[in-house]
């Protein structure tokens, strides 16, 4: 089977990219279903951990002494929620 490049376009900064045909059989030997969907500089950015998912503190009162805390959950009722110093004595 002949391998050809092909231009395709990144997911996520919609730049048009080169898959290679030596990359395109590289992708059949590792027997690859999918072309990729990133370029280089977008996928390295990925597994850097720089497109991390930012997450959301809730601010919310600690069960035990009541202070106010943040927390990177959203409670649910009826679960104890509690401030780090409260935390670290309850888990020692």
């Amino acid at each position: 089977m002949e391998y050809t490049d092909r231009v395709l376009k990144c997911v996520d900064c919609g730049e048009e990219f080169v898959f290679t045909a030596g990359e395109q059989l590289f992708f059949h030997g590792k027997q690859f279903q999918n072309d990729p969907k990133r370029c280089k500089p977008c996928k390295s950015k990925r597994s850097n951990g720089a497109a991390a998912r930012v997450r959301s503190e809730t601010r919310t009162s600690c069960s035990q002494c009541g202070s106010e805390t943040t927390v990177p959950f959203r409670p649910t009722q009826g679960r104890p929620v509690l401030c780090r110093s409260c935390f670290q004595t309850v888990r020692v």
